[in-house]
């Protein structure tokens, strides 16, 4: 029973990741936490996406990283 409690105390430890990326969504363009399936926001130009996802990684201390059409990685960006 005592191992249950340390086991499970050890999973909420774990951070976070709060990376966000830019991805091409239905012909438009979309900020996507590293990890999530469901987007965080949609956005008609890359240029919105990438100024969004700054703000929220900004905040986390995250990366942002930008995807081509293809989906091929573009550039990173790092506010650690």
């Amino acid at each position: 029973m005592v191992e249950v409690f340390f086991n499970s105390a050890r999973r909420r430890e774990r951070k976070r990741i709060w990376h966000q990326h830019v991805v091409p969504y239905k012909n438009n363009w979309a900020v996507r936490r590293e990890g999530n399936k469901r987007i965080t926001s949609k956005h008609r130009l890359q240029n919105t996406a990438i100024n969004k996802a700054k703000k929220l990684a900004s905040k986390y201390k995250a990366d942002v990283i930008i995807h081509r059409e293809d989906g091929t990685i573009r550039d990173r960006i790092n506010f650690d």
